[in-house]
């Protein structure tokens, strides 16, 4: 089966409500009151789930028991006043509530703007694969990340309010490991992430026809080879166009990141790029998954480049 586009949500304006929930770890509360600021700034209305600042009673990494987190994130999926929502941060948990989701009640909620990274990844495949709704690889309102840095907060505001701006993504530092054109529907995330969901019952089956965006953090180089070698002898990678790297921030020098990147990817036969600006990094770029794209590796050192085909939101 080769990868398709899936349904985009619609853009949103001036005082669209947005809902904040924390479908994985836990929040800091000095960190999700500024990052609501920041949306208030761009003209949006700012709703917290009645959990989002929950911890696991046992499990403090977790942003409180399983059954709440995914009764915040369907709730305000399928609240009719909700435009979008957008992930308070990610850490771990996702994975132990994505099967406790009423994908059929969301899917019938109808298309909305979806944002996250890390840990979100799970979701981001979960809406794509049981809902066919395109999603945003992006920054999360409790991270900080989000509340530092103006470009990750312009990508995002961009993105979400004038779609059309934000077409060609990449850093001006972008670079190519393996030069090459190619063209395919944006999907992926955190590698760990799509790794962890090979074997599991709604997981992926196909590659063929994808670009693949993947970064990850705090992963040791042989545990990315790891990870890569993976996703290659289980077929998760058959057929894919081209690869986008992001960011690897906590994963080691890069040079062994490259190396590994290098290694375990160059033999594809399809153009990859590096350091794109998307994921853990002090930039994070806002990636739509699930629309067409070329991804560009240029030969002659130019910086490589994703360039959406569509624009993310309608």
């Amino acid at each position: 089966m080769t990868l398709a586009p899936l349904t985009r949500p619609a853009r949103l304006r001036a005082g669209a409500r947005v809902a904040v929930a924390s479908p994985s770890g836990p929040v800091p509360a000095d960190r999700l009151e500024p990052g609501l600021d920041v949306l208030r700034g761009w003209g949006l209305d700012p709703v917290t789930m009645p959990h989002v600042l929950d911890v696991h009673p046992e499990l403090d990494y977790l942003g409180g028991t399983d059954e709440v987190r995914a009764r915040d994130l369907q709730d305000a999926w399928c609240d009719p006043s909700v435009d979008a929502v957008i992930c308070a941060r990610g850490g771990y948990g996702a994975h132990r509530m994505v099967d406790l989701l009423d994908w059929a009640a969301m899917r019938a909620a109808g298309p909305k703007v979806f944002v996250g990274y890390s840990d979100i990844t799970v979701l981001h495949e979960a809406f794509a694969l049981r809902t066919g709704l395109a999603t945003l690889h992006g920054p999360m309102v409790g991270t900080e990340t989000f509340l530092k840095d103006p470009r990750t907060q312009e990508s995002l505001r961009a993105t979400l309010f004038e779609p059309e701006t934000v077409r060609t993504l990449g850093l001006d530092g972008a670079g190519v490991l393996v030069p090459g054109r190619a063209r395919g529907i944006t999907y992926g995330g955190c590698v760990s992430l799509l790794a962890a969901d090979l074997g599991t019952p709604h997981a992926r089956t196909s590659a063929r026809g994808g670009l693949l965006v993947i970064e990850d953090t705090t992963e040791d180089p042989y545990s990315i080879d790891r990870i890569l070698t993976q996703l290659l002898r289980a077929g998760a990678l058959d057929g894919v166009a081209g690869v986008a790297c992001g960011s690897w921030a906590g994963c080691g020098p890069y040079a062994k990141v490259r190396a590994v990147l290098a290694d375990r990817l160059g033999g594809l036969g399809i153009p990859v790029v590096e350091e794109l600006g998307f994921g853990h990094g002090p930039t994070a770029l806002t990636i739509p998954l699930g629309v067409p794209a070329v991804l560009d590796a240029p030969a002659d050192g130019s910086p490589a480049t994703l360039t959406v085909e569509v624009s993310a939101l309608v």
